[in-house]
């Protein structure tokens, strides 16, 4: 019998070659578009591909920042790789504020927020996406919440962190005047981005953004929308009154607000809060947490963002370890997380084991909210039809 070579089997690729084919793949799914509308070519970054009747995510960003600085961590935290298996995105730009843009011409005419919003129908024309989630910060967040209420058949969802629904007042336009009088552009955009503790204690991430605000940022450009969000109209949304008129103007979608609690946002979110049907809204509050949630805190956040789209029947339920609702008078979700924990998975409490059917769904977002608060037992809300004389109530939560 002949003698039989055993050859020890070796991986066709290694570990640092998996992860740049990995890298490779990644890069040929993102698409750069400049997509043209009636104010102008709006810039435009899709990851990935539209998946069947599946919504996209939509996400503008605030003033100073573009869709990188303000959801690069997010986006490239490991946790909200298990969103992205099921989604695409769609990245927009703000008019000029992508990298390397180039200057308006002198008698260019911004658009005001209201025209920016606008833009988005075209958008998703554009790539053929028939709805989305939204998420939005700042600036970004009023111009989804402006479009959701335009076009609500386009929106399913909304995750809005700072939102200010509100038109500013003479007291916040004769403060910005002053402050431009005495304050570089920088300045006023860092205090508008982050909260006083921050600003004082966390000088490297203070740094990091003036420097990109200097130095990546189309000055002529980012002065043009810093100005038209500014000179922003008021929403004029309003809480439906149960037997009330039917075609109340609010978001008919369901919708998550997020600030942290150091947040220059804080009151106009809360505010917000009020404005919006209580059954479909859910208010996080993050403790630890400055004016930037998505950076700040991008593990919570995302598994935030992961409860909220489960309770749209769009992800199967997975375990959920640092959410815990509070129970408020006003009907509405106030959450606030602890920061000072351990990130681990394991050992956490009991969690929901259960998975959502991948089969036909429905599209009813009153049901959709009753399926976020059913789906994992350590979250609890109660319904009041007294909501508008409660006062809001957040509790703190360690988990």
């Amino acid at each position: 019998m002949d003698d039989i070579q055993v050859v020890e089997s070796k991986p066709l690729l290694a570990d640092k070659d998996l992860q740049g084919l990995r890298e490779a793949v990644q890069k040929l799914a993102i698409k750069e578009h400049d997509v043209e509308t009636p104010h102008g070519r709006i810039h435009c970054t899709m990851k990935g591909v539209p998946k069947g009747d599946r919504p996209v995510i939509l996400t503008f960003h605030d003033i100073g920042l573009n869709h990188k600085t303000c959801y690069s961590t997010l986006f490239n935290h490991e946790d909200m790789h298990e969103i992205m298996q099921y989604f695409a995105v769609c990245h927009v730009d703000a008019p000029g504020q992508q990298e390397g843009a180039n200057t308006f011409s002198t008698g260019y005419e911004y658009p005001s927020m209201d025209q920016v919003s606008e833009t988005l129908p075209l958008i998703l024309k554009h790539f053929g996406v028939k709805s989305v989630i939204g998420m939005g910060v700042g600036a970004g967040a009023y111009v989804l919440a402006k479009f959701a209420v335009d076009y609500p058949q386009l929106v399913e969802g909304l995750v809005l962190i700072n939102i200010n629904p509100c038109a500013e007042g003479w007291a916040d336009w004769a403060a910005h005047k002053i402050t431009g009088w005495t304050h570089a552009m920088p300045d006023t955009l860092i205090t508008h981005l982050f909260g006083k503790e921050e600003i004082q204690q966390n000088h490297d991430l203070i740094a990091t953004y003036r420097h990109h605000i200097l130095n990546d940022m189309n000055q002529f450009n980012l002065h043009l929308f810093v100005k038209s969000y500014n000179s922003r109209r008021d929403l004029e949304i309003e809480r439906p009154i149960p037997g009330g008129a039917i075609n109340a103007r609010t978001l008919k979608c369901p919708s998550l607000l997020v600030v942290g609690d150091s947040s220059p946002a804080v009151d106009a979110v809360v505010e917000c809060n009020t404005k919006l049907d209580p059954t479909k809204t859910t208010i996080l509050k993050m403790s630890d947490c400055g004016g930037m949630p998505q950076v700040d805190q991008p593990a919570k956040l995302t598994e935030a963002c992961k409860y909220f789209i489960q309770g749209m029947g769009y992800m199967p339920a997975a375990s959920m370890t640092r959410l815990v609702r509070s129970r408020t008078a006003s009907g509405s979700s106030v959450t606030s997380f602890d920061g000072n924990r351990s990130r681990s998975h394991t050992n956490e409490g009991n969690r929901s084991r259960s998975h959502t059917n991948e089969g036909p769904r429905s599209r009813s977002h009153t049901g959709d909210h009753q399926r976020v608060r059913a789906h994992t037992e350590t979250m609890e809300t109660t319904n009041n039809s007294t909501m508008d004389q409660a006062t809001l109530k957040s509790a703190e939560v360690s988990c």
